[in-house]
């Protein structure tokens, strides 16, 4: 029979009360009670992950999962509340150390359109009718920049969030009208900087006019006029007023856009 042992940690799992572990060794990051404070807020049983757990001397050193035990305890405002430990009692100090600066070296963060997908095949409200507004405007939601394909789900979700459908919609399908899913078209700032625009102006830009007067303008000409302004996406707000500016007689009023506090 084959030994596998040598590729499984001696470890064991544990109900531990959180008042019996000790934390805050030298080698960890500081508590980051901002952080702690808004797992608690958005407490969810499924979420709480197993402690890592040096048992050493008697003691019980927490090696990863520091904010997990905070949040517990403020949840359950006591500290005689328990958690899951996964807990080694092999470990010295400086083996301790040497795991906690390695934990990190191989693990990748999510990707904003890794987690749009999980939340749409968890039938998330909000991200499921996100994609079918998307897509109704005939673009797709993707993790990389290609003609009719949005990569800046997180500016999507934000206006989604803060304007609300019809906006959005609306901010989508002027920009498929004037530009035809051009994926210059389809960056955040650009996104953001129509969105501006509709939130500032509402009916008196006449989604029309605006596709004749700014669609036969460079993409890139747009873009690089935006970035001397170095106003962000405000700067792309200001560049499309101008175009849909020129020649009218009824003038937009720019100033209003520096009065103007979007979604953060």
């Amino acid at each position: 029979m084959t030994d596998f042992s040598a590729f499984v940690p001696n470890v064991y799992y544990e109900l531990i009360p959180i008042k019996n572990l000790v934390s805050d060794q030298a080698y960890q990051r500081s508590i980051s009670w901002k952080r702690v404070e808004e797992i608690a807020n958005n407490f969810d049983l499924n979420q709480v992950n197993a402690v890592k757990v040096s048992r050493r001397d008697g003691l019980n050193y927490v090696k990863d999962g520091q904010q997990t035990v905070e949040a517990v305890a403020m949840v359950a405002a006591s500290r005689d509340a328990p958690v899951w430990c996964k807990v080694q009692d092999d470990l010295n100090y400086r083996q301790e150390a040497d795991i906690f600066a390695k934990q990190q070296k191989y693990t990748k963060n999510l990707t904003s359109f890794e987690i749009y997908n999980a939340n749409v095949e968890a039938d998330s409200n909000v991200h499921v009718l996100l994609k079918s507004l998307v897509e109704s405007c005939g673009l797709k939601i993707s993790k990389e920049r290609r003609h009719g394909e949005i990569c800046a789900i997180d500016t999507l979700l934000k206006i989604f969030t803060h304007h609300g459908y019809e906006h959005l919609d609306r901010s989508l399908r002027l920009i498929v009208s004037t530009w035809e899913g051009d994926m210059l078209s389809l960056t955040s700032n650009m996104i953001k900087g129509i969105s501006t625009l509709l939130a500032v102006f509402g009916d008196s830009i006449n989604d029309e006019k605006f596709a004749e007067r700014t669609g036969t303008a460079s993409l890139r000409e747009i873009a690089r006029e935006a970035k001397d302004r170095r106003e962000g996406s405000k700067g792309y707000t200001m560049v499309l007023a101008k175009l849909y500016n020129k020649n009218r007689k009824a003038q937009l009023e720019v100033q209003k856009i520096y009065e103007y506090e979007g979604p953060r």
